[in-house]
């Protein structure tokens, strides 16, 4: 497998809303153009494809960014020096290939000199044990908790030294 990286662009619209959504309740359902406007202000945005094709993406936002959420208004009031995993997603049919992994070495190198630290959520409830899993054994280990949505969403705050 040669995955190769590249900054999203508003060319991969459709195929981000699709694969979005298709993840919820995992991320957030939004439009292509919303996800387009999130990526534009993210301080890291990359797509993973793999022999032109998308097969992922990884969005990431610094402190001070322009970002109404909640978990990153959390990590916040924490922390002045963070790197923020809005959303990663990957299609489904390239699940357990690394393409995860593969974000995630790159999102590290790119974050080694910018930050001390990389920060994300994972659903509680409803339930994302893979994700869990996943993070924790990438270092990640939960800093806090909180209920999200109005009390529709729970989700482990956790971080990773640099």
């Amino acid at each position: 497998m040669a995955v190769d990286l590249r900054q999203i662009a508003s060319a991969d619209s459709a195929w981000l809303e699709a694969e979005n959504n298709a993840a919820v309740p995992n991320v957030n359902a939004l439009p292509g153009d919303g996800l387009i406007a999130l990526a534009d202000r993210a301080a890291y945005r990359r797509i993973a494809l793999d022999d032109g094709k998308p097969v992922g993406f990884l969005i990431a936002f610094a402190p001070g960014a322009d970002y109404d959420s909640e978990n990153y208004a959390w990590f916040s009031a924490q922390y002045d020096d963070f790197l923020y995993i809005d959303r990663v997603v990957v299609s489904g049919a390239a699940r357990g290939r690394g393409i995860g992994g593969v974000l995630y070495r790159d999102l590290f190198d790119f974050a080694r000199d910018r930050t001390a630290r990389i920060t994300c959520e994972v659903n509680e409830r409803p339930p994302n044990p893979g994700s869990l899993r996943f993070h924790e054994r990438l270092g990640f280990s939960v800093v806090g908790r909180q209920e999200t949505g109005g009390g529709e969403k729970a989700v482990a705050l956790m971080a990773r030294a640099l």
